[in-house]
């Protein structure tokens, strides 16, 4: 049966140099690790979400006899601390891969939600009902976390995260963020109100924006892992699409900048106080215009400062259109879905985008946004509501939010989008086909292939992001340190022959 294992920072070595293409252009692997919320309501007594949680994974506790493991599509699936189930998408090395890894998650998640729902009613009632909550705050004001991963080139120093990248991931949840109601009003973000500092190691004693523990599940020589804390969980694929994209092309400037020796323009962008710009972002609807203090002392808004980002990201581009868009390695079929315009160029799209809502931010055109903004696409409910019922009071409100983000039983987000008030960039078959395949151009194919063929040998096996082992009949072990790379090893070839495969 499987054991995992974490990769954690063992030394790793690579027996090849990097290839010049990983290390010289803009590609990148991306990587969504998503915290899930636990409820259960109609139960005729007594029963905590941590035994709901626990009935969620009685079988993946019978697969593989702990709460943690890998599945067929290279993703890694667990229970993590305070009973909240985790998913953490396998490597992808375009956004639109790792969107359709993201809303795998969730069909896996509703799945077991299911199932326990109906293991559950035996015990506690024919209406017990499981709720599973895409979001990031529970209603006793604990929080928990959507993260972020880009593997990133090790030439970049933590200090120019914090400078120069840091402000923009603060001042994006203009469109990424997933709004929620609070006992001050609406906020445009989850998160701002429970991140503490800045850069850290820490996850839980106290929350940075960015974690700094150094695991890049790579050659450690050349790539750091960007772990990036701040974000909100969505269900907007736009938004998830979105966030992972634009970050990238701000990374791609940055690294550039530490390649040639050159500034990357973002030098002078960072805030003197990153935690008081968050909370005011979040705070965006009631002062749009609320000056940030930048470290060199000038100030200026959220929504200028995203201009200035997108304006110097757009002069990059335009210097380096062909090798960017031949490293999103995306189709334009999905081009397509994330837009109105068919355009054969996928920066093109992304930069029309990011300039389409940043207009509608400017004009204060909430409404453009609610059909692919998570915040706009609640408040719009939420404001229809209170012209129909002006007597709704907020805990009414906040129970409709929640049921925005139940991915088992929840109503609201599955009407807004057969309304066609939400847009979509993934059909369901393209989903369903990320639920049991992994991305076939990263190492996730390999690990997905080794983990559905020792499933069916009945092989003892473990494996993490960088390690594959048979432990039983005989102990083989491969190491697939390249992320990037699909191709199987002679050590790979070796564990599926003892597989049988």
């Amino acid at each position: 049966m499987p054991q995992l294992r974490d990769s954690g920072t063992r030394t790793l070595h690579a027996t090849e140099p990097v290839p010049s293409a990983e290390m010289d252009g803009f590609c990148r692997i991306f990587g969504v690790e998503t915290e899930y919320g636990v409820a259960v309501t109609g139960v005729e007594k007594p029963v905590d979400a941590g035994q709901v949680a626990m009935t969620m994974f009685q079988p993946i506790v019978s697969r593989s006899r702990s709460t943690n493991t890998y599945l067929t599509n290279g993703s890694r699936l667990y229970l993590d601390v305070g009973s909240h189930p985790e998913y953490a998408t396998a490597e992808a090395r375009a956004p639109h891969e790792a969107l359709a890894q993201d809303l795998a998650g969730e069909r896996v998640m509703r799945g077991l939600a299911l199932k326990a729902q109906t293991r559950l009613r035996e015990t506690y009632g024919e209406h017990a009902t499981v709720h599973v909550f895409k979001n990031n705050v529970d209603s006793a004001g604990h929080a928990f976390g959507c993260h972020e991963n880009y593997l990133v080139r090790r030439f970049v120093p933590l200090e120019a995260v914090e400078h120069q990248l840091l402000p923009f991931l603060i001042t994006r949840q203009l469109y990424t963020g997933a709004g929620r109601i609070t006992p001050d009003g609406f906020q445009i973000t989850q998160r701002a109100d429970f991140l503490d500092e800045a850069i850290s190691s820490a996850t839980t004693r106290s929350r940075p924006m960015v974690n700094t523990r150094d695991e890049p599940h790579a050659d450690p020589d050349a790539f750091r892992r960007l772990h990036v804390i701040i974000g909100d969980s969505n269900r907007s694929q736009w938004a998830t699409w979105m966030k992972l994209v634009v970050t990238h092309l701000v990374l791609c400037v940055i690294e550039e900048a530490f390649r040639r020796g050159k500034p990357s323009g973002f030098e002078d962008w960072a805030f003197i106080d990153p935690a008081s710009a968050n909370r005011a972002v979040s705070r965006f609807l009631d002062a749009p215009d609320a000056a940030l203090t930048l470290a060199s002392g000038e100030t200026v808004s959220a929504l200028a400062l995203q201009r200035r980002y997108f304006h110097a990201v757009a002069l990059f581009v335009a210097d380096h259109r062909e090798a960017m868009d031949a490293a999103f390695a995306v189709s334009t079929s999905m081009m397509k879905h994330a837009t109105d315009v068919a355009t054969d160029s996928p920066t093109a799209v992304i930069l029309g985008e990011w300039d389409r809502v940043l207009q509608a931010l400017e004009a204060h055109d909430y409404e453009a946004l609610a059909d692919r903004v998570d915040w706009a696409a609640k408040r719009r409910v939420f404001e229809a509501l209170r012209r129909r019922r002006p007597d709704v009071t907020a805990i009414q409100l906040e129970q409709l939010e929640l049921d925005y983000h139940d991915v088992a039983n929840g109503h609201l987000y599955d009407s807004l989008v057969s309304r066609g008030q939400l847009h979509q960039l993934m059909t369901r078959d393209e989903v369903e086909r990320a639920v049991h395949e992994a991305p076939q151009d990263t190492r996730a194919a390999l690990r997905g292939r080794f983990v559905e063929a020792a499933l069916a040998s009945g092989a003892q096996f473990s494996a993490d992001w960088t390690h594959l082992t048979v432990t039983a009949p005989e102990r083989r072990e491969a190491i697939l340190l390249d992320p990037f790379s699909a191709e199987a090893t002679a050590e790979f070839e070796h564990l599926m022959a003892i597989l049988g495969r």
